[in-house]
C-alpha cells in the first residue's frame, strides 16, 4: 500500500520542479470542491491549454492520501497522468486530497468504511468519489463527459471504492494495487501483523488539525542508527513493547493493538461485499512481487468478476513489485531475478493506454481490444493471455507432503510426520536482505534466494525430483496442513520454491549472485492457527493433538522448467516481516510479552497437502 520512505520523499522532492511540457501545455487551476456534507476537498486540475468548443476532452482523476504536492498555481507536476503516453494524447488531468489529508478538510480513517447511505447526508469515499465527478462535469468547460480515475497503493484503493459511486460519467477506473480487506492484505495477512511496516505508521496513524503542504507527521518518523536494518528490530522487543515505545499516541497503531481479532472494524473495512452494481470498464492491475498488495488486485477482479456480469472486467498482474509498472527500469529485475527488458512500458503502451484511451476518447459502450486477463507467467518470462482467471482449463493437482522430505504426487501409504522446533526468541529470518528491513516496508524477500533457511531445525522442506517436463502453475493455491504442535498456538507460513539446475549459468548483470541452486520464492503466506475455523473467534490448539489449518496463499502463474525442482518450506516464524507468535494462546497476542513466549515441538503429518491449478 505504502510506498517505501525514499521513494516517498523522492516523489514529494521532485514534484516541486514543474515540468516545462506540462506548464507549456496546460494550465493548472486549484479549487475546493464541495461534498454532500460540506466539507470541502483540495482539487489541482490541470487542462490542456488548447481546449475549446471544438476540442474537448476528458478527464483522468487520482485521488489520494500522499499529498498532490506541487501545491501553488504557478507550480506543476512533472508528468501528468499514469503514463507518457496518456500524457501526450491530453486529457483533463484532476488530483484530488482525500478527507483529512493534506489540504483538504475533514477527518482522516484508514479504509474509510463504507456506510448505507440512509440519507442525503451519509459520506464515504463512494460518494466523495461521485460528488467530484459530478462537480466535475458540470464545472469544467469543454470537457467530453467522461470520466476515468486511477491510482495505485493507497489511490487504488480510492480507486476501486470509487467504482461503486455509480456517476454515468464514470467509464473508466483502474484500481492499481488495492487494498480490498485490510485484515488479509497489507497492515495483516491471515489477521497476523506485519511487523516489516512497522516504520510506516506515522503517516496513516497521525491526524493534521490544520491545513498541510507537507507531511506534518515526520517529526514522528522513526530514523535509521545503522545500514544492516535487522539491529533495529533485533532491539525493538515484542511488538506491545515497540509500540508503547514509539506509538502510544498514533490512533492506527492503537486501534490495531485493540483489534486482534476480525471483529466488527476490520469486517466495516472490508470492501468486497461493496463491489456490487458496477456497469463501466474496470482494469485492476497487480504485480506478482507485490509484497504489500498482492491479494488486492486479485481479491477486487473476482469479486466484481462474480458481482457484476455487465461489467467490462479486466485483470492484468506484471512480474512487478508495488507500483513498479508505473516506472522503467530498462533491464527489469525483481531482486536477483531477470525478467526482461521495458516490460513497464510494454504495459503502459499496449495495456494502460490502450484502455483508457478506448473508453475516454473512443468507444465506452464497447470493450477494447484486451484479453480478459492479461497475465505474465514468472517461470517462463512471457505475458499471457487469458479468456477468464483462474484459466478454465486448468486442474487440480495435490503436491504431499511426505515426511521422507519428498513432495509427492502420491499420498504416502505409510503414516508419518516431519517436525520441527520452534523458539519464539530465535525466530526464522524472513530474510538476508538486512538494508531492506529499513526501508518503509520490505520487498525483495517475494523473490528472494531461501537457501538460508534450508539449515535451520526450525524449517522442514519437502522438495521433488528434478522435473522432466515443465510444470505450470496457473491459479489458486491451498494449503492443506495436518498438525500438531505441544504449544496452545502457532503460526504456519508455507513458502512455494523453484529450486534452479546445479548448473545454472551466471547472470553478468548479477556478478555477485550465485544462480546455480538458486531457491527462488515463488509465493508465501502466513497462517495463524488460532484462525483456522473462524477470523472472529479464535481457539486455541489443543497441545498435540492432530489438527487441520488450511488457508489459501495468493494466485500464482509460474511455469517450473524441466531441469528445476519444486519446493515447500513450513515454519512457524518468519521475522521481522512478522510479528513474532508467543505460542502460548492469548486473548490478545498483540499484547505478548516475553514471559509468554512457548518454545514448541510441531509436526507437519505425511497427509497435509498443497493443492495447485495446473495447466498443459
Amino acid at each position: 500500500m505504502k510506498h517505501i520512505l525514499q521513494a516517498l520523499l523522492l516523489f514529494v522532492s521532485l514534484s516541486v520542479f514543474s515540468q516545462t511540457s506540462s506548464k507549456e501545455n496546460y494550465d493548472k487551476k486549484e479549487v475546493y470542491i464541495p461534498m454532500r456534507d460540506g466539507t470541502k476537498l483540495f482539487t489541482a486540475i490541470y487542462t490542456p491549454k488548447d481546449i475549446s468548443k471544438d476540442k474537448k476532452y476528458p478527464m483522468i482523476m487520482q485521488r489520494t492520501c500522499y499529498s498532490i504536492a506541487p501545491y501553488g498555481e504557478e507550480n506543476f507536476k512533472r508528468s501528468l497522468g499514469p503514463n507518457s503516453f496518456l500524457e501526450k494524447g491530453k486529457y483533463i488531468y484532476v488530483y484530488q486530497d482525500v478527507r483529512g489529508r493534506y489540504m483538504s478538510e475533514g477527518t482522516f480513517t484508514n479504509m474509510t468504511p463504507q456506510v448505507e447511505h440512509k440519507t442525503k447526508k451519509d459520506v464515504d469515499e463512494s460518494t466523495d468519489t461521485y460528488d467530484t465527478v459530478d462537480w466535475l462535469v458540470k464545472n469544467l468547460k469543454n470537457n467530453n463527459g467522461k470520466v476515468g480515475q486511477y491510482g495505485t497503493s493507497y489511490p487504488g484503493f480510492y480507486t476501486a471504492v470509487g467504482t461503486i459511486s455509480n456517476h454515468p460519467a464514470l467509464v473508466a477506473s483502474s484500481p492499481q494495487a488495492p487494498i480490498s480487506d485490510f485484515f488479509f492484505d497489507d497492515f495483516r495477512h491471515n489477521g497476523a501483523f506485519l511487523m516489516g511496516y512497522f516504520r510506516t505508521f506515522p503517516v496513516f496513524g497521525v491526524q493534521k488539525t490544520k491545513a498541510e503542504k507537507e507531511g506534518w507527521y515526520s517529526d514522528q518518523m522513526i530514523k535509521s542508527t545503522s545500514k544492516d536494518g535487522s539491529i533495529f528490530y533485533g532491539e525493538l522487543g515484542t511488538l506491545k513493547e515497540g509500540a508503547d515505545k514509539y506509538y502510544k499516541n498514533n490512533f492506527f497503531m492503537q486501534e490495531i493493538m485493540d483489534h486482534p481479532n476480525y471483529d466488527s472494524y476490520w469486517q466495516s473495512r472490508n470492501l468486497l461485499p461493496h463491489l456490487k452494481g458496477i456497469n463501466h470498464a474496470v482494469m485492476t492491475v497487480g504485480g506478482w512481487y507485490d509484497a504489500e498488495d498482492l491479494a488486492g488486485p486479485l481479491n477486487i477482479y473476482k469479486t466484481i468478476e462474480k458481482n457484476n456480469p455487465k461489467a467490462k472486467n479486466t485483470i492484468v498482474m506484471g512480474p512487478f513489485s508495488h507500483g513498479a509498472w508505473g516506472r522503467e527500469t530498462g533491464k527489469h529485475f525483481h531482486n536477483d531475478i531477470y525478467f526482461g527488458d521495458s516490460i513497464a512500458t510494454f504495459y503502459q503502451k499496449n495495456i494502460e493506454y490502450k484502455f483508457f484511451h478506448h473508453y475516454l476518447k473512443e468507444n465506452s459502450k464497447t470493450a477494447v481490444a484486451l484479453p480478459e486477463a492479461y497475465m505474465f507467467d514468472t517461470g517462463n518470462k512471457v505475458w499471457n493471455e487469458f479468456t477468464t482467471w483462474p484459466p478454465k482449463e486448468s486442474t487440480k493437482l495435490n503436491f504431499y507432503l511426505s515426511s521422507n522430505g519428498k513432495l509427492d504426487k502420491e499420498k504416502s501409504q505409510k503414516t508419518g510426520y516431519s517436525e520441527y522446533y520452534s523458539d519464539p526468541n530465535n525466530p526464522v529470518p524472513s530474510s538476508v536482505n538486512y538494508s531492506d528491513f529499513n526501508g518503509f516496508t520490505p520487498r525483495n524477500y517475494m523473490s528472494e534466494d531461501q537457501r538460508f533457511a534450508l539449515s535451520r531445525p526450525d524449517v522442514v522442506s519437502f522438495t521433488t525430483e528434478y522435473l522432466t517436463e515443465d510444470v505450470t502453475l496457473a491459479g489458486e493455491i491451498m494449503a492443506k496442513l495436518k498438525i500438531a504442535s505441544s504449544s496452545s498456538d502457532a503460526d504456519f507460513v508455507v513458502k512455494l520454491i523453484d529450486i534452479y539446475p546445479a548448473d545454472e549459468p551466471q547472470n553478468k548483470d548479477k556478478p555477485n549472485v550465485l544462480y546455480a541452486n538458486y531457491h527462488q520464492m515463488v509465493r508465501s503466506e502466513i497462517m495463524p492457527s488460532r484462525f483456522r475455523n473462524s477470523f472472529e473467534k479464535p481457539e486455541a490448539l489443543t497441545p498435540n493433538q492432530t489438527t487441520e489449518v488450511n488457508f489459501k496463499l495468493q494466485d500464482v502463474l509460474h511455469t517450473f522448467k524441466k531441469g528445476h525442482k519444486i519446493q515447500i518450506q513450513i515454519q512457524s516464524s518468519w521475522y521481522p516481516l512478522m510479528a513474532i507468535n508467543p505460542q502460548k494462546f492469548l486473548e490478545n497476542p498483540f499484547l505478548a510479552t516475553k514471559e509468554d513466549y512457548t518454545k514448541a515441538f510441531i509436526k507437519v503429518f505425511d497427509d497435509s497437502v498443497i493443492e495447485v491449478d495446473v495447466i498443459k
